[in-house]
């Protein structure tokens, strides 16, 4: 007998991933208040609230890569164990320090970083999560499995970013941050009560050989199955021309709503003028939105194909570049970000459907390099429009979107150029 079910497990990571994610929006709401504690500049206060994704993205890559070897459940606690060091240690930090008062924190950049980066743990359990899920369903079911990962899970995202600044004004700002590493050890405890590894992994946990795991695990429907170490499925995933593809839209779209999630907050507030409260709500409107879209766009990928779903997105997420940069008012510009919320959900959503399609074999190294070289996005982006910002101090802030009208553009002429017509699937 196995250990829990389809449902079961993807209940289980998606439980853990949104707490985990939570790291995204770490210093988004608050980014204004350390900025001044520790005498940032622009392109500083990109980096600090981009840091967490520094880890969430890169360590995605071994992670989940490992879930081919053990079937991910101890790499997923590990993970949010780090996380929740990460924030112990803020809370102790900031316990320290009068952090509402400018130059409170000055010199401490490096250490808050640092600790912002043990945080930024709880993001990249994403591969671990998704591969599991991958093994748990069948193929025609990938996009709604991914999708329902993906979608709900990354909703915490924008939760924190309006619960923070709720927090903050009605408790204080240590207070938010002691309530937020509360919440990061709670999902720890509930992912570790829930999560069950697939059924081939519980097979040669059980004792038995590969040969009779395989077996004993396509009985209980699994379809998905492992072709070798972490190693190995790094290495013929890496072998697929579509996994960089791949690598590359999820780069533009997942580590974009990364980059925004964190990015929307100081926009808001510096370049429109509005309250933390507003920019914070707008901001999670806009994440929210983003990641629950993942959900139909899975399931309309295993429909009509995910790089038709793909395209689509990328196409509106270039032309909602561009209106970014006119001067629309705080009102029309947020309806622009919700287009790109469209975007960024719907692409999101079809690119992990295309995952298995294209890398049957190695659905763990395939997730451990989209997921963490594509969420990388979310760190490299945010310092790159605070630069812009520096450049250009009075339309820094609406030009810095055409980054995504370029990337979207680079996108669609190599999905153009390597797309396979006659995959099933895609």
């Amino acid at each position: 007998m196995i250990k829990g079910s389809a449902p079961r497990a993807l209940l289980a990571t998606t439980i853990g991933f949104f707490f985990g994610v939570m790291a995204i929006s770490l210093f988004g709401p608050t980014s204004s208040t350390l900025a001044a504690a520790m005498n940032l500049t622009p392109t500083e206060v990109g980096l600090l609230v981009a840091i967490p994704s520094l880890t969430g993205s890169l360590l995605r890559i071994p992670f989940g890569a490992s879930v081919d070897a053990n079937g991910g459940r101890k790499g997923f606690i590990f993970l949010l164990i780090m996380a929740c060091i990460g924030l112990i240690g803020l809370c102790i930090l900031f316990d320290t320090a009068d952090v509402m008062q400018p130059g409170s924190l000055k010199g401490m950049f490096p250490v808050v970083l640092l600790l912002g980066c043990l945080a930024g743990f709880g993001i990249a359990t994403f591969s671990v999560g998704v591969s599991q899920s991958s093994y748990w369903y069948s193929k025609k079911r990938q996009g709604f499995a991914s999708g329902v990962y993906g979608g709900l899970g990354t909703t915490s995202a924008g939760i924190l970013a309006f619960a923070l600044p709720l927090l903050l004004k009605n408790f204080g700002f240590n207070t938010a941050y002691h309530v937020l590493t509360g919440v990061m050890i709670l999902g720890l405890v509930l992912y570790a009560i829930l999560s069950c590894n697939p059924p081939y992994f519980q097979f040669l946990k059980a004792g038995k050989s590969k040969e009779e795991a395989h077996a004993e695990a396509e009985k209980c429907g699994q379809e998905l199955f492992p072709t070798g170490n972490a190693v190995e499925s790094l290495k013929i995933s890496a072998k697929v021309p579509q996994t960089w593809m791949l690598v590359l839209t999820y780069f533009t779209t997942f580590g974009g709503f990364m980059a925004l999630t964190a990015w929307f907050p100081t926009f808001w507030k510096k370049a429109m003028g509005l309250d933390p409260m507003m920019a914070g709500a707008l901001t999670a409107i806009f994440s929210i939105l983003s990641a629950l879209l993942r959900v139909p766009g899975g399931k309309l990928s295993d429909k009509i194909g995910g790089e038709k779903v793909s395209m689509g997105a990328l196409v509106l997420l270039a032309v909602a570049g561009v209106l970014m940069t006119l001067p629309l008012g705080s009102v029309g510009l947020f309806v622009v970000s919700l287009l790109i919320a469209v975007a960024f959900g719907y692409n999101n959503g079809a690119t992990m459907k295309l995952v298995p399609v294209y890398v049957s074999k190695g659905v763990g190294g395939a997730n451990g390099w989209v997921g963490g070289l594509g969420a990388f996005g979310g760190f490299v982006i945010p310092p790159l429009m605070g630069h812009v910002v520096v450049l250009s101090p009075e339309h820094g802030y609406g030009l810095g979107f055409l980054i995504f009208t370029g990337l979207a553009i680079i996108n669609i002429i190599i999905m153009g150029m390597n797309r396979r017509p006659k995959q099933k699937g895609a």
